[in-house]
């Protein structure tokens, strides 16, 4: 938030894709966090992913850490608030606990068996347990489904699949708070054809599903973690609140 509050120089990745000092900031605080709470324990971060070897055997680890240490980075340049940070423990290629937390919402997100929203001020520590919400997805409405589409990455092939079903409703929202929305019940499904790295997603993946949601890929099976053969580029996918409406 204090990178936020001062001039930005975002500079843009091979790929194009933005980066601030903000990234770079959070990405050294969390993984000095992490190698203190987790000894010995891998962290796969966006910003250190192509200047380090970690990444090399965590195909080959049951157990590591994927960090986004600001997803959403266009969110956060265009001045909105819909930019969090993701933090999740893989274990045999299933997201088993995840943090995501939106510092300009005061919202964390965090799951390990259930599910909670959790109103946190930057700075703060965590706040009592009598003030965590636990999440529930919410059963498919009779009148079409409730979906939720990235802001920034709507590609034809989701506009596709959306049209192509008895959809309701569609919101726009940035970075993992997407899977969040439907964790708390206010959407039932977000459909992403769009390219996305692991980092994107396991935080929010590991909050959906001790929620009482599901990720699937197109072709039915759970979206896995630790891909090396796709360099943890996920494949598309579709998140739901419940089980698959066709």
């Amino acid at each position: 938030m204090s990178a936020r509050d001062a001039s930005n120089d975002v500079e843009h990745k091979a790929d194009g894709s933005p980066v601030t000092r903000a990234d770079r900031e959070a990405d050294d605080f969390i993984r000095a966090q992490l190698a203190a709470a987790l000894p010995g324990v891998c962290a796969i971060t966006e910003e250190t992913f192509e200047r380090t070897q970690h990444h090399n055997n965590a195909a080959s680890l049951d157990r590591f850490v994927l960090v986004d240490p600001l997803d959403g980075t266009r969110e956060f340049v265009a001045g909105r608030d819909e930019f969090t940070v993701n933090i999740a423990l893989i274990e045999a290629g299933r997201p088993v606990v995840g943090a995501v937390y939106a510092p300009a919402m005061s919202l964390l997100y965090m799951s390990s068996a259930r599910a909670y929203r959790v109103k946190a001020e930057p700075g703060d520590g965590l706040p009592a347990r009598s003030t965590w919400r636990e999440l529930k997805t919410s059963p498919a409405p009779a009148g079409g489904l409730r979906a939720v589409a990235s802001r920034s990455h709507l590609d034809p092939d989701t506009r596709r699949w959306l049209e192509e079903r008895k959809i309701a409703s569609v919101v726009s929202a940035g970075s993992s708070l997407k899977f969040c929305t439907v964790a708390e019940g206010q959407a039932d499904v977000y459909p992403r054809f769009g390219p996305t790295m692991e980092w994107d997603t396991a935080a929010g993946h590991a909050i959906l599903e001790a929620a009482g949601g599901c990720v699937l890929g197109l072709d039915g099976s759970p979206l896995c973690y630790g891909t090396m053969t796709a360099a943890f580029r996920n494949s598309a996918f579709v998140a739901w609140g419940r089980a698959p409406v066709s």
